[in-house]
């Protein structure tokens, strides 16, 4: 196992930045860099003995300074939607960008976590661990946080990507990695399997309702392996909003720590990826919003080209009576671990 230190590029702030591959003895590799700390590539073997990267991204540090897919990233300090971009703490009314129509997503898209340079450390023969202090009202949110990321390839395949962050006041924390996966094909060659037993429906503008609604009978049912191209289609509203899924799933046994949370797996390439996590929600997304973008070696991604797995708090959870909350203050810090194991 080695990881090996390059330069991926220079800011136009003038600073270097640096990407990390971390190789283990079976020849799997993980790139990442300290600029987002965005997790650039993961090769691992198919059912051919070939190594396959098997997530989207960029050849260059130039095109992840713009990055609008949000590919790779660290997504904070939160994830997915927050309605009318605005949240009160407190009796105190915050106020965040409109990037997406009257709501805000990801936080900022132009200035968040992913646009940002992170410290770094070689942390072993297998880890790196990067880190970043936000200011005081950075994108709008209260309080000084100081947030560790450390990605850890294990000698079995798995990704370890481990989340710790404290702030100096309440505010909200909601960390998850935006990584689109590809594991041979387009998402229709790829089954997926998420253990849950409802999903929160969304609005119009992808804001969920404040609903907690069973899979059961419905097209949003994944309890067993599942190809989504039948259903992906199909007349269901919540399916036809977006033109596909980007819903937050319920996982099964919330607050029972780390847990294998969802599965997929290809034919074409034989590849099989296990998703365990500690956080009660998994966003689930298809790509649905990918519209010719060129990526690595001159690709050109399109809708369904891959999908992205977000453990996280609910969407918009702030705002939502019935959802936990995720606030975090000088006495609770935000503890994570999601590992992606590949086989």
């Amino acid at each position: 196992m080695s990881v090996k230190q390059e330069i991926f590029g220079v800011h136009p702030s003038g600073e270097k930045v640096y990407k990390f591959e971390i190789i283990n003895k079976q020849g799997t590799k993980a790139v990442i860099t300290n600029f987002g700390a965005i997790l650039i590539s993961l090769f691992v073997k198919d059912k051919y003995d070939n190594f396959k990267d098997v997530v989207l991204g960029y050849d260059t540090l130039e095109e992840y300074l713009d990055n609008h897919p949000m590919f790779g990233a660290t997504v904070g300090r939160n994830v997915n939607r927050i309605s009318n971009a605005r949240f009160e703490l407190d009796g105190k009314v915050y106020t965040l960008d409109k990037n997406r129509g009257n709501h805000n997503i990801h936080s900022d898209k132009e200035h968040g976590f992913h646009k940002v340079i992170w410290d770094y450390e070689i942390t072993g023969d297998n880890s790196v661990c990067l880190s970043y202090l936000s200011c005081e009202m950075e994108q709008g949110f209260p309080g000084e946080v100081l947030i560790k990321m450390t990605y850890t390839l294990t000698e079995t395949n798995g990704l370890i990507l481990s989340y710790f962050a404290t702030t100096d006041k309440k505010t909200i924390l909601n960390v998850t990695n935006h990584t689109y996966f590809n594991l041979g094909g387009d998402i229709f060659d790829t089954e997926f399997c998420i253990y849950a037993k409802s999903f929160t429906p969304i609005d119009e503008d992808i804001i969920p309702t404040g609903e907690i609604r069973k899979v059961m009978n419905t097209p949003m049912d994944l309890s067993d392996y599942t190809f989504i191209g039948d259903r992906i289609n199909s007349n269901y509203h919540q399916l036809q909003i977006e033109n596909g899924y980007d819903h937050n799933y319920v996982l099964n046994y919330p607050h029972t720590g780390f847990r294998l949370i969802a599965q997929t797996r290809n034919q074409k390439s034989g590849i099989h990826m296990d998703i365990y996590s500690d956080m009660p929600g998994l966003q689930f997304y298809t790509s649905n919003s990918l519209k010719n973008t060129i990526g690595k070696k001159g690709v050109v991604y399109k809708r369904y080209s891959a999908f992205c797995m977000e453990p996280d708090f609910f969407p918009n959870a702030i705002n939502i009576e019935n959802f936990e909350k995720p606030i975090f203050d000088s006495n609770k810090n935000f503890v994570s671990t999601t590992m992606y194991q590949f086989y």
